[in-house]
């Protein structure tokens, strides 16, 4: 059974092994910049893009990885999350965006409150934490 240590790793390889550090943080500064910008359509197109990216990463990358240190990987329940996490009837869910930030996008007329995205290296320290407190 791997380590946390491990598993972050591997968690870090698998991100990197689909796009950089910095591809990571432009697609969150693209969308910041809809949202400046107020432009529905893009704030839409962009955050979907956004959220598939890391999803994809946790469902076609992680998941084995993740099962090898009993969590179970599902759909995240958050707006803004990347999947749920859960062991032991506990559950967690790293976020991209700064968790005590909701913006009720799409389903108000709030789509113009600009959330606060978190960089590369800030998702990755939250899904450290969230594997932390799975794993105590």
């Amino acid at each position: 059974m791997p380590s946390l240590n491990e598993a972050s790793a591997q968690i870090r390889a698998a991100h990197l092994l689909v796009r950089s550090t910095e591809e990571w943080d432009t697609l969150s500064k693209e969308l910041l910049r809809a949202y400046d910008l107020k432009d529905i359509d893009k704030i839409e197109m962009l955050r979907e893009s956004l959220l598939a990216a890391w999803k994809s990463v946790a469902r076609n990358l992680l998941t084995d990885t993740l099962n090898a240190i009993d969590i179970a990987v599902t759909p995240a329940v958050h707006p803004w999350g990347i999947a749920t996490l859960e062991t032991a009837g506990r559950s967690c869910e790293p976020l991209v965006s700064s968790p005590g930030e909701l913006p009720a996008f799409p389903k108000t007329t709030a789509v113009y409150d600009r959330p606060r995205l978190l960089s590369f290296e800030e998702v990755l320290a939250g899904y450290n934490t969230c594997l932390a407190s799975l794993l105590q």
